[in-house]
């Protein structure tokens, strides 16, 4: 993506310039914030601010909730969009490609080899007078199989036929140019001189060439005025007596041709070498161009979150009329975006509370941050809004709401295999944030609220990355510090450096909610019942875990392993607490789960 607003493809190892490139969207002077986009519903399309659709590869459709889509770069190196039908279980069906010419990409068939395309399907074939490599491997290019002769030999009889190539193009490095021939006198230029191995004219130009020829293909259609002649060796030649002067010069010159050979390799090895150096000294940041007259261009790095103004989110909120969620980090409205007239799209929008005295710079970072991170298992945010003194964040919206709704809500009991998935999915998400992405993240606020539920029944993550964002004291604990009263880890109340098995104590305690269907902490219930990690440790210790739940086919060996794990997750020393990675493995049966030779000691810090 280009900072002209241009989407662009260019073999790699090859100049960004308008030569070598195979595709682009066509939509130059658009300015640096163009976004491409890819919908649930399949629609691939770039986007200008304040919502402005700059360009749209795909057919219209509405979307379809049994309809998966997938964009990507394929080993052909053609950029298609594919879907799939979850019902029908087909194969996947390309539904838009950026081009249907598949010899399009430069260099797909090695040196001295050209890309023709049959049927969609491109082959590589290779020059007259010359045989593939590697049978069947067309990138590994072609070689001749005859033997070029020396310029220094004095003899007329000509050794060589030229044989045209027609209708294709080649990448374009003469070593010589003629002008006002004719094809016939262009072709018997290239006889006459024994550096010439082979030739193009285009009816205005004759371009002499020495091998190998490279990025040759085809033309589709057709084109008379790009012709391409090679020399040919002539092995009838060499058997009428001809033989006997090419071995004695070939014998004559062989010791010198090695040692100049061996010589040429070592002085272009420490050339490139050089020059290698200086250009990744120079340009430590690739730069794109497109178009010769508009000279280099910028790498995008960031292609999303979208940018939006305070008048925007405030548009598509109703002025913030429908209040969905309210947490520690600011209050959550639903909003609807209209992706064009029969198409709109259900968002939430956070309106951040008050931000830390960092400022400005803390939260571009910060939402720098959170837009590359990219997990099944956390909310992916979608835009945000920096526009004077309103901070606001832009999410998919979650139809199910979240996990304190499924366990605190008894119309919205789930099943237990249903909540053993969520807790899957909550550590996977955790996981990622812990050791997988880019930057390592410590959420600081894990708790059933924070957790949302797709239609799906996916849990997704949400605020992780926000808690740098807010003062110390705009927290909703009493406390002085981040997270929730019952959620957070012994080493805050000590003022021990939080780590992210900071966030593992808060999954364990998550966890024994999820099992039991209930508060950790719930003063309405008899005393010894009120704190849920004690009433846990003490059923466990009697053998009564039956009491915790109100199912009647869990499997009494299952239930024992999954509040095991959350004794390991709260337990006091954070050094002995398992990593996420582990705990994941735990989960899913990967490992065995041994009891932890310390009790917890949640009752310290309530």
């Amino acid at each position: 993506m280009q900072l002209d607003g241009v989407l662009a493809l260019y073999p790699e190892g090859t100049p960004f310039t308008a030569a070598y490139g195979y595709w682009d969207s066509g939509t130059p002077n658009n300015g640096p914030n163009v976004t491409l986009h890819l919908e649930d519903d399949g629609f691939l399309y770039l986007l200008k601010p304040q919502g402005v659709y700059l360009a749209n590869f795909t057919s219209q459709g509405l979307p379809k909730e049994d309809m998966i889509f997938l964009a990507r770069i394929d080993p052909d190196r053609l950029f298609r969009l594919y879907s799939y039908n979850m019902t029908r279980k087909d194969d996947w069906s390309v539904v838009w490609s950026a081009t249907t010419d598949g010899c399009s990409p430069k260099g797909i068939c090695g040196l001295n080899g050209y890309c023709v395309n049959m049927d969609l399907n491109p082959q590589c074939q290779c020059l007259p007078g010359f045989t593939s490599v590697k049978a069947g491997h067309g990138t590994a290019g072609c070689e001749s199989n005859f033997t070029s002769e020396s310029c220094k030999r004095m003899d007329s009889t000509t050794r060589y036929s030229i044989q045209p190539v027609p209708n294709t193009i080649w990448e374009d490095a003469p070593y010589s140019t003629l002008t006002s021939l004719t094809s016939e006198e262009c072709v018997a230029a290239c006889q006459q001189d024994c550096n010439c191995e082979a030739v193009t004219y285009n009816g205005q130009s004759c371009n002499k060439q020495r091998l190998p020829l490279s990025s040759g293909r085809r033309v589709i259609g057709g084109n008379s005025n790009s012709l391409l002649y090679a020399k040919v060796g002539d092995a009838q030649s060499g058997e009428d007596g001809r033989n006997g002067f090419v071995q004695k010069e070939n014998d004559k010159h062989t010791r010198r041709d090695i040692l100049v050979a061996v010589a040429s390799s070592i002085a272009f090895a420490i050339v490139m070498l050089a020059v290698s150096g200086i250009i990744v000294h120079k340009n430590r940041v690739w730069v794109y161009k497109m178009l010769p007259k508009e000279g280099f261009l910028r790498t995008v790095e960031d292609v999303a979150p979208r940018s939006y103004t305070f008048e925007d989110l405030k548009k598509v909120t109703g002025d913030f009329s429908e209040e969905i969620g309210k947490g520690a980090f600011g209050t959550v409205y639903k909003g609807t975006l209209m992706r064009n007239l029969h198409c709109s799209k259900v968002i939430a929008v956070k309106k951040l509370g008050k931000i830390s005295s960092k400022g400005e710079s803390e939260f571009q970072a910060e939402v720098k941050t959170i837009g590359k991170t990219h997990h099944w298992n956390l909310v992916r945010l979608l835009g945000y809004c920096h526009d004077g003194p309103n901070r606001l964040l832009v999410f998919k919206y979650m139809s199910n709401g979240s996990l304190a709704d499924l366990l605190y809500k008894p119309e919205k009991q789930a099943s237990w295999d249903v909540k053993m998935q969520i807790a899957l999915h909550i550590a996977r998400g955790l996981l990622y944030l812990h050791e997988e992405c880019e930057t390592q993240i410590i959420h600081c606020d894990i708790k059933p609220q924070n957790i949302l539920i797709d239609e799906n029944m996916q849990a997704k993550i949400s605020d992780f990355g926000l808690s740098k964002l807010l003062k110390l004291d705009q927290t909703n604990t009493t406390t002085g510090i981040r997270g929730t009263k019952g959620y957070v880890a012994p080493e805050w109340h000590k003022n021990l450096p939080v780590t992210v098995k900071a966030d593992v104590y808060s999954f364990g305690v998550v966890l024994l909610e999820i099992i039991c269907g209930r508060r950790s902490v719930d003063w309405s219930l008899p005393k010894e019942e009120a704190i849920l990690e004690e009433w846990v440790y003490h059923c466990f210790q009697a053998g009564e875990l039956d009491k915790l739940v109100d199912y009647q086919t869990i499997d009494k060996k299952q239930l024992e392993r999954k509040v095991t794990i959350t004794r390991w997750c709260i337990l006091e020393e954070p050094s002995l607490r398992p990593s996420m990675r582990k705990v994941l493995l735990m989960l899913e049966g990967t490992v065995d789960v041994p009891l932890p030779s310390c009790p917890t000691s949640f009752l310290s810090v309530i």
